[in-house]
């Protein structure tokens, strides 16, 4: 087993997080599992990994959402596994975020922002469909420096994931990924792999892979399901193998941790 040159200081760790030692917010309108302290949720030993400090994973219902609310000095990035959700920010941007859409948001020195599911689809053939809850995972990582413009981007990226593979979603180490992030020490990476599919994780200090559906097989760690996390310290970039009905994955690529 080789090691990244940026980890040499770090001992090898493979942290298994299961889907059910999440934390869990249920309310009448969201259904919301956090991989990290959130809210209420406070663990001083699960503040964060490597520099990724939220990774929720939510279901919203129909006509509803979450209110206009502020943030500071945070890169959110927000993957929709199924259906749609609105955006609003005070920079004056809005639109419909959906699956295979990458999104980022700097909240910079300051941003006001909604996400609702309006329950109801696009006009299709001069009638509306009604809509289920949207599902979504939210991240959240630091910024490589405080007091930022706040910003906004997306690019559909969907023709890329049909290419197969692990795929650059969001990042701040000046690559080819689809959307900049103002975090020069993480990258994201997404891959709808096809069952069997087996792709190799980065080579980095600190590699979080989530499950976010269907479910796979990783080298020295073994079985992982839907909602399973693993988190890689130094862990030279070992593989994963899709299951029978294929996966969804979520992967963060970092170089250092939050202090």
């Amino acid at each position: 087993m080789t090691t990244s040159p940026f980890a040499r200081d770090l001992a090898p760790v493979i942290d298994i997080r299961r889907s059910d030692q999440r934390f869990d917010t249920e309310l009448s309108w969201l259904d919301s599992r956090h991989s990290f302290s959130f809210g209420h949720h406070r663990d001083p030993r699960n503040t964060h990994f490597g520099v990724l400090l939220v990774n929720n994973d939510d279901h919203v219902a129909p006509d509803t959402g979450f209110d206009t609310h502020p943030h500071r000095d945070m890169e959110i990035v927000t993957w929709v596994l199924d259906g749609e959700l609105e955006h609003r920010d005070s920079t004056g941007h809005s639109g419909v975020i959906y699956p295979g859409l990458a999104q980022r948001m700097s909240a910079g020195t300051g941003i006001l922002h909604s996400e609702m599911n309006r329950g109801l689809s696009r006009p299709e053939q001069g009638s509306l469909r009604p809509r289920g809850p949207v599902h979504f995972v939210q991240m959240w990582v630091l910024p490589g420096e405080s007091g930022v413009r706040p910003g906004y981007d997306q690019l559909d990226i969907n023709a890329e994931l049909d290419g197969g593979g692990l795929v650059p979603v969001a990042s701040g180490r000046g690559d080819d990924a689809a959307i900049p992030i103002a975090q020069p020490d993480a990258r994201l990476l997404a891959g709808r792999l096809a069952p069997g599919e087996a792709v190799t994780l980065p080579d980095a200090p600190y590699v979080h892979l989530f499950v976010a559906v269907g479910d796979g097989n990783l080298a020295d760690a073994g079985p992982l399901a839907t909602g399973d996390a693993i988190r890689l310290t130094a862990a030279a970039g070992p593989r994963f193998t899709a299951g029978a009905d294929g996966a969804e994955v979520l992967v963060w690529e970092m170089y250092r941790a939050a202090a």
